[in-house]
Parts: structure tokens; C-alpha cells; sequence
């Protein structure tokens, strides 16, 4: 434990981190044809004399995707609220230092830092992405080939192992905590572990564990289905060892100094966004929820985090580290 504990904290400064999917910039840009009379956006013109607003979004695999992908949420935020709009793009470790410094107001992140960015910084937490069979929330699966012959976590012992990235909840925490609750001890009890460099992680894992590198994955079951859907894969020809308890997914909120009003029109315009409500990017009108890869957001219930909390301190990671 104490060896993850240090891994977490000097790989953060190195590694890219994420948590949320793992997409190649999903589906071709959702282009309005006018047939119908899209659900535009209310045509409130921009007052320059307001504050621009900056919302910090975490880097989903990399810059590039990430800014195609959250895009049209900020343009579609800057027409409704009627003021400018700035699209912060941060890794994942980056993000407690913005709040610390009041580099953005608002933010869009994985589960971990919102949990972190609450307990250290008074930050609320506004609305959760909505995505996949569990809805807003998701559960982190520990694989193998079932050719491998492994089958329990006491099948793992002495074997090989890769996670997703360090401050991911559902493609290293919840797979660690998983361990932990079995008497498994990663640090001792893998003949080594590992986590990919560079962007994809998750998608690494899935990979890595496919063409035999590692003997066993910690795969976000999110993507695990993806990659499923895409026939990359065929589940067949895993064996889902454990799955973690669904916790609450991606999640958007704000600084505690920031303006009530502020966060209750923010968190309104994000629970009532519909899926075929538009933004123009660069010239191209382009569906919100779609772009974002995700079916909507749900209103956050705080006690829902309790299960991430409670991870983290077995885990002995931020914010609850004791040494």
C-alpha cells in the first residue's frame, strides 16, 4: 500500500490520466439536415460584458478528441447563458490545482477528482454523465482469457497484471479495492503490474490482455462493452474475474465561491438538455449529447459518492492518503 501510494502520487505527474470513455471520437459529426426543426439553441445573444466563464474538462484520451467531444457543451452553454464561454482542457491531476488557484469555475471530470475536488475545495457537484447499461453510473471488471485458466482473484496469484491509468475510479480503484476485499495484495501478490504510457489506457488494457501481454486487466466495463459493439472483441473469450458495485460515472460541478444562481442555471441547462438539442462549432451544427458520447445527465445524490470514498480510503489514495 504504501508503494501505491508513492506510484500514485510521482506518476501523476507524468502520466496522462483518465477515467471517462475511451472513444476514437465516436460517431460522424451529428450534421443538422433542417429536415425538422431541430431543438436549437435559444437565440440569446452574448453579453461580452459578463465574466467569461471557463469550464475546465478533463482530457479523455487525447486533446484533440477531447476538445471535438466537449465542443459543442460549451457552445451550447455560451448561448444559453448569454455570455462567453472559455473550454479549459486539463489532465486529470491537473484538476486540484486549478480549483486551488480559481483557474475555472466549473468542471467536468472523472468520479475520483470530483470526490477529491468536494472534500479539499468545498466544490459542489452539479450533474453526472449519463452512459451505458448502468445509466449515471459505471463498475470497473478485473479480466482474463479464459484460455489464461485463470477464474478467481486466488487464480491471479503470481500472475501478470495491467491497470488504466492511477486516478482512474473504474480502471484501477475499484479493481484494486476488489483485490483488497479478497486478501489479494497487488504490490505482493502479482509476479509484476503495470500501467500504459501515453493516451488509451483503457483501450491498452483491453489490448494488452487480448494478444497475451499481461495475464490479467482492470477494464472499466464500459469499455469492455464498446469494444464489444465494435466487434474488436468477443466476451466469449473472457472471464470476468469480478466486478466492482456501480459508483456515480463522470461528473460536472462547480467552485464553492461561485455564484448559487450561477450553478442552479448551469446544472438546470445540463439536466434538461435533450438529445437532439444542437451547437455550431467552426461552422458545423452538431448534436450535444451526442458529441459528448453520452444519453443525458442526472442530478447528483452526494451519499451516492460514499462508495468511491470508501475505495479510496482502502486504497489509500487521494484525498484520503495516511502515508
Amino acid at each position: 500500500m504504501k508503494k501505491i501510494a508513492q506510484y500514485i502520487f510521482l506518476l501523476a505527474a507524468v502520466f496522462i490520466l483518465q477515467a471517462c470513455k475511451t472513444d476514437k471520437g465516436g460517431e460522424p459529426v451529428a450534421v443538422s439536415e433542417n429536415k425538422e426543426k431541430p431543438a436549437a439553441v435559444s437565440a440569446v445573444s452574448i453579453d461580452n460584458d459578463k465574466p467569461i466563464l471557463r469550464f475546465g474538462f478533463m482530457i479523455c484520451d487525447s486533446r484533440k478528441l477531447s476538445e471535438e467531444r466537449f465542443a459543442p457543451f460549451a457552445a451550447y452553454l455560451e448561448k444559453k447563458l448569454g455570455r462567453r464561454v472559455e473550454m479549459i482542457l486539463k489532465n486529470t491531476f491537473e484538476f486540484e490545482s486549478l480549483i486551488k488557484n480559481n483557474e475555472v469555475d466549473f468542471f467536468h471530470v472523472n468520479s475520483i477528482v470530483a470526490v477529491l475536488l468536494k472534500e479539499k475545495y468545498k466544490a459542489d457537484l452539479l450533474a453526472i454523465d449519463i452512459r451505458g447499461k448502468d445509466g449515471y453510473k459505471a463498475t470497473g471488471t478485473i479480466i482474463a482469457r479464459k484460455d489464461s485458466g485463470i477464474k478467481t482473484i486466488e487464480d491471479m496469484r503470481g500472475k501478470s497484471m495491467v491497470f488504466g491509468p492511477a486516478l482512474a475510479p473504474f480502471g484501477y480503484m475499484a479493481q484494486y479495492a476488489l483485490m483488497l476485499d479478497n486478501n489479494f495484495d497487488p504490490e505482493t501478490d502479482f509476479s509484476s503490474y503495470t500501467i500504459p504510457s501515453g493516451s488509451a489506457k483503457h483501450d491498452k488494457v483491453i489490448y494488452g490482455v487480448e494478444y497475451g501481454k499481461y495475464d490479467v486487466g482492470a477494464a472499466p466495463r464500459i469499455d469492455l462493452d464498446r469494444m464489444v459493439e465494435e466487434n474488436i472483441i468477443n466476451l466469449d473469450d473472457y472471464n470476468i474475474i469480478a466486478e466492482s458495485d456501480p459508483m456515480p460515472y463522470c461528473t460536472i460541478g462547480a467552485r464553492a465561491d461561485i455564484d448559487p444562481a450561477l450553478k442552479e442555471q448551469v446544472k438546470d441547462i445540463a439536466l434538461n438538455l435533450k438529445d437532439d438539442e444542437v451547437a455550431t462549432v467552426d461552422g458545423e451544427t452538431l448534436k450535444v449529447l451526442k458529441r459528448m458520447l453520452i444519453d443525458g445527465f442526472a442530478p447528483v445524490v452526494d451519499s451516492e459518492y460514499d462508495a468511491i470514498r470508501e475505495d479510496l480510503k482502502l486504497c489509500n489514495m487521494p484525498p484520503y492518503t495516511k502515508y
